[in-house]
């Protein structure tokens, strides 16, 4: 009896072309197991698409000179035009500018927050005196103080592997003008992981 199966791949930010490691890491494999289900006679739907929100797209618009939109135009045609070219089979191959996504990922907060499972928080934030504004970690570069590399970014340092806080810089300055970066407590939105974890256990 045919099964229904759903093939859900990773949304890749829309600030550059694929490589490689794309490929061989997330769509080539997909791809495979959803031909192998449809060969054996399952209806398969395999879904992904361009991720349109994310701090690597404003980062190229901004280092670019560019609208966020020209950059996703841009990226989303190339993968599409990479996966025509190399035959891989998606059913859909989306954004999340579309309004269908919008209304579903509403939809998915409101009732997470209705539920409890949702909650208010205070975190440390890199702020820019001189642009005016908050940055998120990538717009952050300074010293890594576990190694001393020069370029290392807010959230790590591609020299030594080491994850960090951008706080924890030496000399934290800001990539879009060089200036020094301060920090402010601001309030964000949490997903209260250890009150969906039983459930997730069971599921497991």
């Amino acid at each position: 009896m045919a099964q229904n199966i759903l093939v859900a791949v990773a949304w890749p930010y829309a600030n550059g072309p694929f490589h490689v490691g794309h490929l061989a890491g997330a769509y080539l494999p997909a791809d495979i197991f959803a031909r192998y289900q449809r060969l054996k006679g399952n209806r398969v739907l395999m879904v992904s698409g361009s991720d349109c929100h994310g701090t690597p797209i404003t980062l190229k618009a901004e280092t670019e000179g560019v609208t966020p939109q020209e950059v996703i135009r841009r990226y989303h045609r190339s993968f599409l035009n990479t996966f025509q070219r190399l035959g891989i089979t998606f059913d859909l191959f989306t954004q999340t500018y579309t309004s269908n996504h919008y209304a579903v990922t509403t939809d998915f907060f409101l009732k997470l927050l209705d539920h409890g499972y949702i909650h208010k928080d205070k975190m440390t934030a890199s702020y820019s005196e001189s642009l005016k504004r908050f940055l998120p970690d990538r717009f952050v570069e300074g010293v890594c103080p576990n190694c001393g590399f020069t370029a290392a970014r807010g959230d790590q340092c591609d020299n030594c592997g080491k994850l960090h806080e951008p706080y924890e810089l030496i000399n934290p300055r800001s990539k879009l003008d060089g200036e020094p970066v301060t920090f402010r407590e601001t309030e964000h939105f949490f997903l209260d992981l250890p009150k969906v974890e039983p459930q997730l256990k069971r599921w497991l």
